[in-house]
């Protein structure tokens, strides 16, 4: 089964690869971890998603601020690779905008396709939303809609939702005022806007006028996530490279993300040893091989910029804009690149990191061995042993051992042995150590664990995680300890006690349907006995 722990929990895209690199199925998900999981956990999948999971050979992903942002940038994904197992949707429409020419008296409507000659807000991904927020916007500041002037006022006017440009009953300069503060409040700055609304709201829920207070109440939401703006995708007619990197120790962990008219096409990693100007090294290299966009974002400014700028414009035939952001909305693709790069590059090392420190351990938890025992009433015990390596599984030094000391239900005595029997291993072949050891279990089995090293002469940070409050048992500690749900080092520890459990069952079954085939083995070979005599 093709690995997906290494998955975050967080929105974004996911692409399926078969072993030739072609990216077969683009997902969008809430959750990466969880949705692409419940392709390889659940059953019941149709003939299509089957013949998919069948050739999966390998997992990328995005991740995105908002689960909206994923969902533009699955479509975007989808237009780019035409995957075989995605629906056609090259005839499909795109997001809508809310458009707003730039006429003497600009007007105001929806758009799919951006041309030159007008200003794009948004895209939005909800009709309703945007609808709403249309709504919002003629009723506030009176833009006409209409796509020629007509000659005389129309309804509209009369309902008062417009200004009525058309008879001349507002000058040209008091319409383009209303139109510039409509473009400002489309561009997520309608602060004050929001709270007169939710004044008007209160004023209709004490008058009883539930219904209409209920339609500001959705105009009210519809504004406060304008600034949600889509990153994944903007208006802009020229093409955008975002680059961006950490360092960590030596190393740098560097991603390039490109945009074409906009949109957000694809991304490359790279990581390389730190050295001096490293920064302009790369860009140099990558610029050899990729023809270099119209602007090139970068976190900070080369030492030698103008050196730089040379030899980008030299290799696109034209001048190349280099910006460096500190704010704004370039700024937030800086910070999106750099997301990416914690989740695919360092994930790991912050939840080593988090560990040490929420534990208090003297040194990083690099490697951790965690424990589980599975029986079916005391039937066919069987322990596991998994070891996770800076924050990923090391699947090839997985365990499973046979319980053989133990008779009936006694979880204490089968971790007893199965810790005893890794570790005297270990320590005979002179092998490394872990610098950790979870046991699946509660203060029983710590002590059962904590029992068998000292047997052995071995000292180890070792600790139990029990499942139902999600406590951590810590050596000479009374009381359990409780961690941030949602921090990283309590979410690492589940991550590595759930996957101990998920190989401890898997071996359970195993030798459960083992002996069931021996049984009815026995039975007919019996059987054959009997009717023979």
């Amino acid at each position: 089964m093709v690995e997906y722990s290494h998955l975050p929990h967080e929105p974004g895209c996911y692409l399926f690869s078969d072993e030739a690199g072609t990216v077969l199925y683009v997902g969008k998900a809430k959750d990466l971890r969880k949705r692409v999981a419940s392709y390889f956990t659940k059953t019941g999948h149709d003939v299509k998603t089957e013949q998919l999971i069948a050739r999966i050979a390998a997992i990328d992903f995005l991740i995105t601020t908002t689960e909206a942002e994923a969902l533009l940038l699955e479509n975007n994904l989808i237009k780019r690779h035409q995957p075989r197992y995605n629906i056609d949707l090259k005839d499909a429409k795109r997001f809508a905008y809310i458009e707003m020419t730039k006429e003497e008296f600009p007007r105001i409507g929806i758009a799919r396709k951006t041309v030159v000659g007008a200003s794009y807000f948004g895209p939005f991904v909800s009709a309703a939303e945007r609808d709403a927020v249309l709504k919002v916007v003629k009723r506030i500041f009176l833009l006409r809609s209409c796509r020629k002037l007509p000659k005389r006022a129309c309804l509209r006017h009369h309902l008062k939702s417009c200004s009525a440009p058309c008879i001349g009953a507002i000058p040209a300069e008091e319409y383009q005022r209303q139109a510039d503060n409509a473009a400002t409040f489309l561009k997520g700055k309608g602060t004050e806007l929001v709270r007169s609304l939710k004044t008007e709201m209160e004023d209709l829920s004490s008058r009883q006028e539930f219904e209409r207070a209920l339609a500001i109440r959705n105009q009210i939401r519809a504004i406060e996530r304008l600034p949600e703006r889509q990153q994944v995708e903007r208006v802009r007619r020229a093409d955008q490279d975002v680059v961006a990197y950490r360092r960590s120790g030596n190393y740098v962990y560097l991603m390039v993300f490109s945009f074409e008219q906009g949109r957000l096409t694809g991304k490359q990693e790279y990581s390389f040893e730190a050295g001096d100007g490293f920064l302009e090294e790369f860009l140099v290299q990558y610029y050899a091989d990729h023809l270099p966009p119209a602007e090139v974002v970068l976190p900070e400014p080369c030492e030698d910029s103008d050196g730089i700028d040379g030899y980008l414009a030299g290799r696109r035939g034209r001048a190349v804009t280099v910006t460096v952001p500190k704010a704004g909305s370039k700024r937030n693709l800086i910070d999106l690149v750099l997301a990416n790069i914690d989740h695919v590059f360092l994930n790991g090392n912050l939840k080593t990191g988090d560990l040490k420190e929420t534990l208090g351990l003297e040194r990083l938890p690099d490697t951790i061995e965690c424990f589980d025992i599975s029986h079916l009433s005391g039937t066919s015990m069987v322990g596991s042993m998994v070891q996770f390596r800076s924050g990923k599984p090391e699947k090839k030094n997985y365990r499973r051992f046979r319980i053989r000391t133990v008779e009936g239900i006694d979880d204490f005595a089968a971790i007893g042995e199965v810790v005893r029997r890794r570790y005297s291993r270990l320590r005979e072949e002179g092998a490394a150590l872990p610098d950790l050891i979870v046991i699946d279990g509660g203060k029983g089995q710590l002590s059962a664990a904590r029992d068998a090293l000292s047997g052995l002469s071995l000292e180890i940070p070792v600790l139990a995680l029990a499942k139902k409050e999600e406590e951590v048992y810590l050596p000479g500690e009374i009381l359990p300890l409780r961690l941030d749900p949602k921090g990283l080092a309590l979410r690492y520890l589940q991550e590595i006690r759930n996957e101990a459990h998920r190989f401890a069952i898997a071996y359970h079954k195993l030798l459960r349907s083992k002996k069931v085939a021996g049984d009815g083995k026995r039975r007919k070979t019996r059987n054959r006995a009997g009717n023979g005599s």
